[in-house]
């Protein structure tokens, strides 16, 4: 959502939560190291997606704002995790990055049911992170072998938000809806009727 003569904040939002997203999952997968992933989660999917969820502030759109900016802080917050743990300041367990992602879980799930509501790209999106976020709750608490399968979830999650990113861009340089995002899985709200009616007008 953006307003009149602004860009649009979530071309960013949305990138930095794809690549940071996909590159974690690379990582998870046993493909490269723990150094791309932190330098993106502090730069790309932790800083940039907080700028992009203040802008998002400034349009109005308070899922947008919620989403970008929490998610920013979760990498950033996850990139702290791991440089504490790096330099020994303490020791870090599978527990507590467990507790860590299950209170994300928490909160995905609330901004799944929002999500719904929007479109059918931003709905299965927020399905998938959920599921990934879930497969990665259970991987920190015995059920290891569910760390790639995840992977795998989270990284159909991470295309899904690069698709919206792109519809974002396609749209205004085309001019039109080139990529289409589907319709919400969840129905309009019916109109109010009588004297709430009276009241919304």
């Amino acid at each position: 959502m953006s307003a009149e003569g602004q860009g649009n904040p979530a071309v960013v939002g949305l990138a930095g939560f794809g690549l940071t997203t996909l590159i974690l999952q690379i990582h998870n997968l046993g493909l490269c190291g723990i150094g791309p992933v932190l330098a993106l989660a502090i730069a790309f999917g932790g800083g940039a997606q907080l700028i992009a969820g203040f802008q998002e502030f400034k349009c109005g759109n308070n899922f947008g704002y919620s989403a970008f900016v929490s998610y920013g802080a979760f990498w950033i917050a996850l990139g702290i995790i791991w440089l504490l743990n790096h330099f020994k300041i303490y020791t870090l367990s599978h527990t507590d990055v467990g507790f860590f992602l299950i209170v994300w879980t928490l909160y995905t799930a609330i901004m799944w049911i929002g999500a719904m509501r929007i479109h059918g790209a931003m709905a299965s999106t927020f399905t998938l992170l959920l599921i990934g976020f879930i497969g990665l709750d259970l991987a920190h608490f015995g059920y290891p072998a569910l760390t790639k399968p995840t992977a795998y979830v989270l990284i159909l999650c991470a295309l899904n938000a690069w698709y919206m990113m792109a519809a974002a861009i396609y749209a205004q340089v085309f001019g039109k809806q080139i990529l289409p995002l589907g319709k919400p899985w969840i129905d309009s709200a019916p109109e109010p009727v009588g004297d709430l009616a009276k009241e919304s007008a």
